[in-house]
């Protein structure tokens, strides 16, 4: 193993729900994060998302068969992405907008349903300046749901 990533390796941290929210702007019902573990600065993070069936969209999406939408997986991945952005600037993104700029190779596996709990792998493939680009893999029971490589520009808040 290389000493990069010893050093990752062995600094790893967490972010609590009251931490993320310091750490990315936002907020219900539209946080799609619940915590995240496992931070390797300027590596990877997981971030884990707890679904429940009392979250806004599952009244129309669909009532009979209530089904977490994609865009939203889509939108956690970012959020943890986010997270791990601001741990590897060490807060000087914190706050921060992060905007999407290209979601490629995106697929969906298989349905999420309340009471999933889905674990969003990200890995960062590279950075120059203020676009980063990702590649994330989210799981629920080990199994992957859906994946997606996308770039993202961190930006002010205007």
């Amino acid at each position: 193993m290389a000493d990069d990533q010893t050093d990752a390796v062995s600094e790893a941290s967490t972010a609590d729900i009251m931490r993320v929210m310091e750490m990315i702007p936002h907020r219900y019902p539209f946080l799609m994060v619940d915590r995240v573990r496992e931070i390797y600065k300027n590596v990877s993070a997981i971030g884990i998302k707890n679904v429940s069936i009392n979250e806004p969209f599952f009244q129309g999406h669909f009532p009979r068969e209530p089904v977490m939408p994609g865009v939203l997986l889509v939108e956690s991945m970012a959020q943890t992405a986010a997270v791990l952005v601001v741990e590897t600037l060490e807060g000087e993104a914190a706050g921060k907008l992060v905007y999407f700029m290209s979601i490629d190779e995106t697929r969906f596996r298989r349905p999420v349903y309340p009471g999933d709990t889905v674990y969003v792998h990200v890995e960062k493939l590279r950075n120059r300046g203020n676009v980063w680009k990702f590649k994330a893999d989210a799981r629920v029971d080990g199994v992957s749901v859906a994946q997606a490589t996308y770039s993202a520009m961190i930006r002010d808040d205007a």
